[in-house]
């Protein structure tokens, strides 16, 4: 039988291939007309500013979507929202105010076609996007919208995925002469497909390319995990379960934002007490006190903390772009790390700390803000590494492993030694001799797939986290609410820098800092929290609340005639 297994070991890479090619294929060019929703006019100088997204900053800074020059208006001055009744106003701590129609506004106000909005003494009038026809799309979009090309149908990629998932479960099986995994294999293959189902019959949600990609990634650790312990194999497949439920029903919580803006401070609050409950009942496991044990559970509750951190950080809406606004996410992310540094969990730290780089920069759109964070960071590394010696002994070490292979160097020395044994092709699932290398399923993951499963799916794994930034980058370009542009981006670029760390931390390129592989490597708060970030992804891109955004369009201003649509 081991022809057999050859066999498989060289199909399987092709499969991976078809499946990595064509998701990303189909969602770049599935993609929504992005046209402006209305248009601001300048009632003096009628230039015209188009609107297209469902909060839209308006100031004399340079992060603002709409900027004005006139002196009278303050860097950050309003900002106009879209919602289900209709469109709003706010003023966000101005000093001159604003006015509609002549009016002075406290909190949110509504504004109709034709009103008038006096932002610092530049009088910017409410105009329907489709009266200036291409005119609207100057100032934001150069090039006009392409047609959708036709893409690969959801059920062919999903039934690719179920193919590699049957290959890789039969090569198992194969050498390791018994049938343990085939049930584990079976039970995956029904809920993908139960889970397409539901997703396009009853949700009615039109796409399926982010969803096929991660129940891609998830076959790949829950059959590696399998392959070493049945145990662990069911462990993997139940998280997987419990985080496509989450992942569901966080993108029907944040479907609408003010919903978002409602549970803000909840679900902070609800963060920092389990970061207490962390600091006070942690388990130190391997130097690091970030589990907590409950019976035959483990739970490492920073894992769900950082959905709850990026939840928190794009959740700006009204007051997008203040400095009150960042200021208390500041707070918040020093809290966050703070405690991490106490568990002395370094890696999932510095993943915070990257998160927050991006939410900030993205929230502030001031470059000043991000160097003056980096500074502070340094100067927090240096007296870490003075007060930790075991974490400056990771860094004494690192690109020095060959000088250490016995001690300090002897995991990364094996990972490498074994990820090159692997070759194109593996050795074969359940074969390798990395598995009887502690933390083989988890920390060294990377090295483990090289070794059995071959370089070629290894990078595919690498590709297939590096892209969801790519696409997530390009989707929050067209992204109608901020939430979901900055939710989109913070949990891609956590999700690669973890990644990253992970795969180069093993290799020696970077300090092993004890981080998961996304998807890959063994741990059910690790597989669940994955599944939840992913959701921010698949919020931002337009098509996943196709249906919702068509009641949207019949929403009216009652002004006259006049119909303000999405």
């Amino acid at each position: 039988m081991d022809y057999v297994s050859w066999i498989l070991r060289l199909i399987m890479p092709f499969i991976a291939l078809a499946i990595v090619i064509r998701t990303f294929v189909s969602l770049r060019y599935n993609r929504r007309n992005e046209g402006a929703l209305i248009v601001l006019e300048d009632e003096d100088s009628q230039k015209v500013y188009p609107v297209k997204y469902w909060e839209t900053s308006i100031g004399r800074s340079r992060g603002s979507d709409v900027r004005l020059t006139n002196p009278m208006v303050s860097r950050d001055h309003a900002v106009l929202l879209r919602r289900e009744a209709g469109w709003f106003v706010t003023d966000t701590g101005s000093k001159a105010g604003v006015t509609v129609n002549d009016k002075p506004i406290t909190g949110r106000t509504a504004v109709y076609i034709g009103d008038r909005i006096n932002i610092g003494g530049t009088i910017l009038v409410v105009r329907r996007a489709d009266d200036y026809g291409d005119n609207s799309q100057e100032e934001h979009c150069t090039k006009k919208s392409k047609p959708p090309k036709r893409t690969i149908a959801p059920s062919f990629l999903l039934f690719l995925v179920t193919l590699f998932t049957i290959m890789f479960a039969a090569e198992i099986c194969i050498n390791l002469e018994n049938l343990d995994v085939a049930p584990i294999a079976a039970v995956y293959i029904v809920f993908m497909w139960v889970f397409f189902i539901v997703t396009r019959l009853c949700i009615k949600r039109v796409t399926f390319e982010l969803e096929s990609l991660a129940l891609f990634l998830s076959s790949i650790g829950i059959l590696l995990a399998s392959s070493h312990s049945t145990k662990t194999g069911w462990v993997q497949l139940a998280s997987a379960i419990i985080g496509v439920i989450g992942f569901c029903l966080l993108l029907k919580f944040i479907e609408i934002p003010d919903r978002v803006m409602k549970w803000r401070l909840i679900i902070t609050i609800a963060a920092v007490v389990v970061l207490g409950l962390n600091l006070a009942l942690g388990k130190v496991t391997h130097g690091a006190a970030n589990w907590i044990v409950i019976g035959p559970v483990s739970i490492q509750p920073s894992e769900f903390v950082k959905i709850a951190y990026i939840f928190v950080g794009a959740s700006t809406l009204d007051s997008l772009l203040t400095k009150k606004n960042l200021t208390e996410f500041i707070i918040f992310t020093a809290i966050c790390i703070g405690a991490l540094f106490i568990m002395s969990d370094l890696g999932t730290a510095v993943i915070f700390f990257v998160t927050f780089l991006v939410i900030a920069f993205m929230r502030s759109g001031d470059i000043k803000t991000v160097i003056l964070a980096i500074s502070a960071a340094v100067f927090g590394a240096m007296l870490v590494l003075t007060a930790r010696p075991y974490i400056a002994n990771r860094f004494a070490i690192w690109g020095n492993v060959w000088l250490d292979p016995d001690d300090k160097g002897y995991q990364q020395v094996r990972t490498l030694i074994y990820s090159a044994s692997g070759g194109l092709f593996g050795t074969g699932a359940g074969t390798g001799g990395l598995q009887n290398i502690f933390a083989s399923e988890s920390d060294l993951v990377f090295g483990l797939v090289c070794e059995e499963m071959g370089f070629i799916i290894a990078l595919l794994i690498a590709v297939s986290l590096a892209g969801l930034v790519l696409y997530a980058r390009a989707v929050t370009t067209r992204s109608r609410s901020s939430f979901y542009s900055i939710a989109a981006c913070s949990a891609a670029a956590l999700l690669v820098f973890q990644a990253s760390l992970n795969i180069f931390g093993s290799t020696d390129i970077l300090p092993l800092t004890g981080v998961t592989l996304p998807f890959i490597s063994a741990g059910g708060s690790s597989m669940m929290s994955c599944w939840c970030l992913l959701a921010f992804i698949k919020a931002a891109d337009e098509r996943t609340y196709a249906m919702k955004r068509k009641s949207l369009k019949k929403a009216t201003m009652p002004n006259g005639d006049d119909v303000i649509e999405i």
